[in-house]
């Protein structure tokens, strides 16, 4: 059988994550020892209690963003955003990108095929949002699967977005906010152990060497099988550094670096049925067990690397002025080699699955952004001002250089039982092709000004508006020869504002209305999701950018022990959308979403911690082209339909309750109405109800041990899912168990 050569041959990521397992789990048993020797008097049961107490009193409510560009407490800000907190991510036994977001109602994940990439592909409020991802206020464009080892926490702008973000979030954004070096010193981490050969060590570090310099250290090394998938099995480690001088002086600076890597078994799960009459597919639903995996073993693989380098600078003028500068330099790296299953209703009939077609790619994104900003407090008369301003560059250079090869050598062999398939079969050698396919150079300017405008006591008013100059060459080759085959470049200036008004009813409650809107240009992801048109061609070179705007009404309020309620009703439209129109595609388009959400977070008692919400979007496409391709977007037989990969209704509630001092109990319930895989509405994935539980014992002030199970009912589900090719299964039940140390 032929042997693949990847980039972990090179670095070998099995070692490494071993010795991090290791080292984490060893550090864990060092630190115990210690404390048994140095252990001190056991402090009464109220002192304990109290402490207790005041750290548990904001682990679910964020009252102020980490965003600059958030001028007023969340409170006071007229925009929907959630923010998902390092303590949520924890209890929930979230340990990825998707588990964490998953905690939030309304965010789907959509998958990639063919020209597109596989990875993190999040949709809020009906649109993708995968180009509109941010780590600590930058833009992440890379694809990747993301971990949360490193994550302070995470924040969820919900609509139009492109004032605080510029081109794309369309239906929002996320912004991932690190762990950096601070005051004071810590240890803490995690080493656990469950089913399905799970393993996975945590380790957070902070010292301060210095009354002005800190440092820290965070890693994680994980190792798994997914429960209930067949021959799927992951491997990452990461490690992040930070360094901050100037610790409580008018300046200071700081700087990390993230490193992480995956070495995971590609996974594109089971196929929905094609090529038959009415879309062919029965009951709309994919097909094939849970366990099914038609991949082949030595071929298929799925490797992600990030090393993203950041360094910020802070000036304090007063406690009224603060400039800021951030550079970013960062590099990923995503390459995988998948079969991807296909079936007809013939084949179906048979009991057969057809797995001849493949799909690969071998991506490098290199990003360079600096971002300067100014934050003041002035009053213009009887006008309080709270005022943010900046300006950003950033250079993006993507690179696709696919892999050859890798054919089932045997024909009889590519076809295999839809419920028991052979994964082990010989295939034809893998090779790197010599030259990228595609290359493509991004160039971005934009200058931007916010400002939360205090008119009276009950009166706000925010305002904010961001110019973009977006520029990006796209260069086609022949894979074999390095040969030009086709360029193609956009060149596009466009703008886009927020407004809102709130009205503060009571200290502590407030009513707001709001407009906000964005702008998506063609070549918006360099080649990854780039689908309707998003790719730069002939025929889309000189389309205008997608424009999206959203009314909003809502109110937020903080009540009982320290609970943030909120609640908004919102009408979304995205005018110049791409569509096909005969030979050509035009901005002919147009989607309608209109929607209602609620949502949750913090404390009810100083014992009783809630997280969650529950949406309700009507996305649907409203005008179309005349494509007869019932995958295309936009296309003939969409008009009136719902928006793929958006579910009408969604819901989750996590909830954790210390019935004890020393014991906690908590559950989630977490459910998503139908999403369909195809903008026609012929293929669907069902809704679902997933349940979670959580106990957590806490020995002594350094220790405790937490248990967790997912999916405790052991529900099929899918949570990903590709225009009618294929739907990702869920995992199914996962229990494990995590010793928690921090001293």
């Amino acid at each position: 059988m032929a042997k693949i050569i990847r980039p972990s041959d090179v670095f070998p990521i099995k070692p490494a994550v071993s010795a991090l397992a290791l080292a984490f789990g060893g550090m864990a048993s060092a630190n115990e020892h210690v404390q048994t020797q140095t252990q001190t008097q056991t402090l009464p049961e109220i002192k304990i209690k109290a402490e207790k107490t005041t750290a548990r009193s904001n682990e679910y409510k964020v009252d102020e963003s980490a965003s600059q560009k958030f001028t007023a407490p969340l409170i006071d800000t007229p925009k929907s955003i959630t923010i998902i907190t390092d303590e949520v991510i924890k209890d929930s036994g979230s340990l990825s990108f998707q588990d964490a977001l998953r905690t939030t109602p309304g965010i789907t994940f959509g998958g990639g095929e063919g020209g597109i990439a596989a990875g993190d592909r999040p949709f809020i409020r009906g649109f993708d949002v995968f180009s509109s991802i941010y780590v600590d206020g930058l833009r992440d464009l890379g694809t990747q699967v993301r971990e949360i080892f490193a994550v302070e926490q995470m924040e969820v702008l919900k609509g139009p977005s492109g004032s605080f973000d510029g081109r794309g979030s369309a239906g929002g954004s996320i912004n991932i906010v690190t762990k950096q070096a601070r005051a004071g010193n810590f240890i803490r981490g995690a080493a656990g152990g469950g089913t399905d050969d799970f393993i996975r060590g945590t380790f957070d570090g902070n010292y301060t060497i210095h009354e002005n310099v800190a440092v820290r250290l965070v890693g994680m090394a994980h190792k798994a099988d997914t429960p209930g998938r067949d021959n799927v099995d992951v491997q990452r480690w990461g490690l992040m550094p930070s360094i901050t001088l100037g610790l409580n002086t008018p300046t200071s600076a700081t700087v990390s670096w993230y490193h992480f890597e995956t070495d995971d078994r590609s996974d594109w799960g089971v196929p929905y049925i094609q090529n038959a009459e009415n879309g062919g597919i029965p009951e709309g639903k994919p097909v094939g067990s849970r366990s099914a995996w038609y991949g082949v073993k030595g071929r298929d693989f799925h490797d992600t690397s990030a090393d993203i380098g950041t360094f910020k600078l802070s000036h304090a003028f007063n406690e009224n002025l603060v400039v800021r500068n951030t550079t970013r330099f960062g590099i990923t790296t995503n390459e995988f080699f998948v079969g991807r299953p296909n079936i007809s209703s013939a084949q179906f009939a048979a009991g057969i699955v057809d797995r001849s077609a493949s799909r690969n790619r071998g991506t490098r994104t290199e990003t360079i952004a600096n971002l300067t900003d100014v934050s003041a407090k002035f009053d213009t008369g009887f006008i309080k001002h709270s005022l943010n301003a900046g300006f950003e560059v950033s250079w993006e250079d993507y690179r696709n250089r696919t892999y050859a090869g890798g054919a089932i050598t045997n024909p009889d062999d590519r076809l295999t039982p839809l419920g028991n398939p052979n994964p082990s079969v010989a295939f034809d050698p893998v090779t790197r092709n010599p030259y990228p396919g595609t290359e493509a150079e991004a160039h971005n300017k934009s200058a931007y000004i916010f400002d939360s405008m205090e008119l009276t006591e009950k009166i706000l008013l925010n305002a904010g508006i961001r110019f973009d100059n977006y520029q990006i060459d796209l260069q086609n080759r022949n894979a074999n020869t390095g040969e030009n085959t086709a360029a193609f470049k956009q060149d596009k200036n466009f703008f886009n504002y927020q407004v809102g008004a709130v009205y503060k009813m009571l200290p502590n409650a407030n009513v707001y209305a709001a407009f906000a809107t964005s702008s998506s240009p063609v070549g918006l992801s360099m080649g990854d999701f780039a689908y309707a048109g998003g790719d730069l061609t002939t025929n889309t070179q000189n389309l205008k950018p997608e424009r999206t705007e959203t009314y909003e009404v809502g109110t937020k309020w903080h009540v009982l022990h320290d609970l943030a309620l909120t609640a908004a009703v919102f009408h979304t439209v995205k005018t110049n959308a791409r569509v096909n129109v005969g030979p050509f595609i035009e901005n002919a388009g147009e989607a309608v979403v209109n929607g209602f959400e609620f949502g949750f977070a913090g404390n009810i008692t100083d014992k009783w911690n809630v997280f969650g919400g529950y949406t309700f979007l009507d996305a649907e496409q409203t005008k179309v082209g005349d494509s007869t391709d019932q995958n295309a977007v936009g296309s003939a037989s969409s008009k009136g339909k719902q928006l793929h990969g958006t579910p009408k209704h969604a819901a989750s509630v996590w909830s954790t309750y210390q019935i004890l001092p020393r014991v906690t109990f908590g559950g989630g319930l977490f459910y998503t109405g139908k999403v369909y895989a195809d903008p026609s509405n012929n293929g669907y994935i069902p809704s679902y109800v997933r349940f979670d539980l959580m106990a957590k014992y806490n020995i002594s002030q350094n220790f405790d041990v937490q248990v967790n199970i997912q999916n405790l009912t052991n529900t099929r589900y899918f949570n990903t899912t590709y225009f009618r090719h294929y739907a990702i299964p869920a995992p199914g039940r996962f229990a494990f168990v995590n010793l928690n140390y921090r001293f």
